[in-house]
């Protein structure tokens, strides 16, 4: 253990972190420091490589590891003596944890957590990999065995060393590193390149089950988005109809919770049967979204359901106080993973015959047939589907169980709700919760408000745009940073950690989410604030891109985030969560459209054209940023809707499927006023009806008080250019 527990060079120094993830390593044996001047200057000073190792609290594999190597006495006793060890929190420090990743695909071809990687006092890295097991297994070196290994390598071969970490570095100097943009690039993106895109992500595609590869399968929504617009804009039903394939798929997969709503981060196979059981904020704000566009372009009330679920799951489990969500839920639950989530046959029929279990008040008991037409539709059998118990899933028709067992499709629907009411009260109840980790990150949180403002789109009457406006009232504007952006995370006892490019732009979105619902200029004009905070701190006028981190040079950008850095990071690829990049040139280009100032346009513009060729080449890599681009092809229409609440066109408008348009509801003359300096509002009095406005191009139509006009308007014009199919099928289908 520690020499010195109350710290110095001999001590585990976490205790007095307030990140959930390095504090569930504060009592390891490992000499562990954060990531900060301190920890960074002691490699120097005694010329000892560092040992960096990322993760998060929720993580399963990061737990693993942890118990094996950095909880036993041996290992921690010759990391202490031969190295300074780093943890980070990816949550906190993603531009560390991006750095590295890339040096660790480049060695290994695959990132991951835990992150291991061994650097130079100088923070090259010279050798990289993720979870290594405690010892050698199968060819493979266990951690120990590396550790000692590159110890020796350090003291005996430090030339060698040396010379591999330069060639890491000048990788990473290269993969950073941008040609400078040339003026004839052609257009941002036009019709060819948007063919080519959806093409080359059709052929990714997995048309049996959804979802693009084989296992570990993602839920990629970015890409699934792209699919439906695509499908949307030409005509072309193949494209829809691998959307909804994926979607319907894992909505009755494993990877959806049924009892509890929700998703799992990623199916372990490819039918999206088994998830990695932990559940992330950002995937339970960007799967909804999905689900509310498939609702619009079909009118199915299954997908509604699912963006109920998972937006209930949210505001249920992972509100913070004051405003603002929690990052995650663990993998884990009394040790072991998936326990919370999977079920035995008898624990169910005991449940749901017992109205609840054991006096719990979980509703009345379901019949002996009610009972086993739930584990038919569930598959909850005798033998269980995964390591001798059961993973929810929808494994049947409701119509054919309903049949089966002799029961209507109603009474089945109803004895279905009940039962997931009985099993989530009584899994609430009786056994231990996942961790929960309590961090409020403001990109993720973003992403969460944006969810609940597209909620509100289908479901207004269920609160989530109180939800989205608590949320961006936390974080766009109660986590406001000295130089005017915004923290990346608030926890207590926690100094400020300037926000990154992925905060700032998410965030404008979301405000300009929450704007388009509930027009109140306040929440324009921050997001115009963090446009220009993107555009001045983190925009490369030169090769037409951004970066993830401030520079350093002064401001908020002036400290350790950024001077210890071994390269400057660039925001380009959108992985789980859309890269900031992708959300900058969305902002933009929707501040443009509202504010009517050229250079967001014209920064978004020359951003979409240096990346419009990799996109349409790579679209799974840019997904999120091809959605944005596709409106300079895909021509979306600007929606006004004044005096909503006079009429029930509103509701009827708001529920077509419109990807990539503005639809802004001003409820008050008051709010129309204030606005009324703006381009966009001008020549839109407020009267005692509903009247809706359709632009396009600078140029609107008249007024219109029926449906049928503002239906008529809106399939009035081609869409995407030649050979594009006019209006929308699906709206008119609807609308009927």
């Amino acid at each position: 253990m520690p020499d010195s527990p109350g710290g110095g060079a001999g001590a585990n120094l976490l205790g007095a972190e307030a990140s959930p993830y390095l504090l569930q390593h504060a009592s390891n044996p490992v000499w562990w420091h954060a990531w900060d001047d301190a920890a960074l200057q002691r490699a120097v000073d005694e010329d000892k490589p560092i040992f960096l190792s990322v993760g998060y609290s929720s993580c399963h594999w990061c737990h693993v590891m942890a118990h094996e190597s950095f909880e036993d006495e041996a290992t921690a006793s010759l990391l202490n003596e031969h190295f300074v060890s780093i943890k980070v929190d990816r949550e906190e420090r993603p531009d560390v944890d991006d750095v590295y990743q890339k040096a660790c695909q480049m060695a290994t071809g695959q990132g991951g957590w835990p992150l291991s990687v061994f650097l130079t006092p100088d923070r090259k890295p010279f050798y990289a990999g993720t979870y290594f097991p405690p010892s050698d297994v199968g060819g493979r070196r266990g951690f120990g065995s590396v550790v000692r290994w590159l110890a020796q390598a350090w003291a005996e071969h430090r030339a060698d060393v040396a010379a591999n970490a330069e060639k890491f570095a000048e990788s990473l100097r290269r993969a950073e590193s941008a040609a400078p943009f040339q003026g004839n690039q052609g257009p941002a993106f036009d019709r060819a390149a948007a063919d080519e895109a959806a093409v080359n992500l059709l052929h990714m595609a997995d048309e049996h089950n959804g979802g693009f590869g084989s296992a570990p399968k993602f839920p990629n929504s970015a890409c699934v988005s792209l699919l439906l617009r695509y499908g949307r804009m030409t005509g072309m039903a193949r494209f829809t109809r691998l959307a909804l394939r994926t979607l319907d798929r894992m909505a009755a997969g494993g990877i959806f919770d049924h009892i509890g709503g929700g998703f799992h981060r990623y199916s372990t196979d490819s039918r999206w049967l088994v998830p990695h059981f932990e559940k992330m904020l950002y995937d339970n704000a960007l799967i909804p979204v999905n689900y509310a566009e498939a609702y619009q372009a079909t009118g199915n009330a299954a997908y509604l359901d699912v963006v109920d679920r998972t937006l209930s799951y949210v505001l249920r489990e992972l509100a913070a106080p004051g405003g603002g969500f929690y990052s995650a839920q663990d993998a884990d639950a009394g040790g072991e993973e998936g326990l919370y989530y999977t079920w035995t046959r008898r624990e169910v029929l005991d449940v749901l015959r017992g109205g609840g279990g054991g006096g719990g008040g979980g509703g009345d008991a379901l019949s002996a047939t009610e009972a086993d037409a739930f584990c038919a539709y569930y598959d909850v059998t005798d033998g269980g589907n995964w390591e001798g118990r059961t993973i929810l899933c929808n494994s049947a028709p409701l119509h054919a169980v309903a049949f089966r067992f002799g029961i209507g499709d109603d009474a089945a629907r109803k004895a279905l709700r009940a039962g997931r009411g009985m099993l989530l009260e009584h899994r609430a109840r009786t056994r231990e919760a996942p961790g929960l980790d309590d961090n409020v990150i403001a990109s993720w949180n973003a992403l969460a408000a944006s969810a609940l403002a597209a909620g509100h789109r289908v479901s207004p009457d269920r609160g989530y745009l109180d939800a989205a406006a608590r949320c961006m009232d936390r974080v766009a504007f109660g986590m406001r940073s000295a130089g005017g952006g915004v923290n990346r995370v608030a926890r207590p006892g926690r100094d400020a950690i300037p926000g990154g490019l992925d905060d700032h732009a998410h965030c404008a979105n979301a405000l300009l989410d929450v704007f388009e619902a509930r027009p109140e200029e306040r929440y324009l004009e921050r997001a115009a604030e963090l446009g220009r905070i993107v555009r001045d701190r983190f925009w490369d006028e030169e090769s037409g891109g951004f970066f993830m981190t401030e520079d350093g040079g002064g401001g908020e950008g002036d400290g350790p985030a950024q001077r210890s850095l071994v390269v400057r990071p660039r925001s380009r690829h959108d992985l789980s969560v859309p890269s900031g990049g992708s959300a900058a040139v969305r902002a933009l280009m929707r501040l443009h459209a509202f504010t009517g100032e050229a250079e967001p346009g014209r920064v978004a513009g020359r951003a979409l054209a240096a990346q419009a060729r990799e996109a349409a080449e790579n679209p799974f890599a840019f997904g999120h940023l091809l959605n944005a681009a596709f409106s300079a092809v895909d021509d979306p229409p600007e929606v006004t809707i004044v005096n909503p609440g006079a009429s029930d066109i509103a509701s009827r408008v708001l529920s077509m499927y419109l990807p990539g348009s503005p639809v802004v509801t001003v409820s008050s003359a008051g709010q129309l006023a204030a606005l009324s300096r703006y381009p966009y509002f001008a020549g839109k009095p407020f009267g005692d009806r509903t009247e809706v406005y359709v632009c396009r191009a600078g140029a609107c139509s008249a007024p219109m008080d029926s449906l049928g006009q503002v239906e008529a308007e809106l399939a009035g014009a081609p869409r995407g250019g030649p050979g594009a199919a006019a209006g929308a099928p699906a709206d008119s289908a609807r609308s009927s």
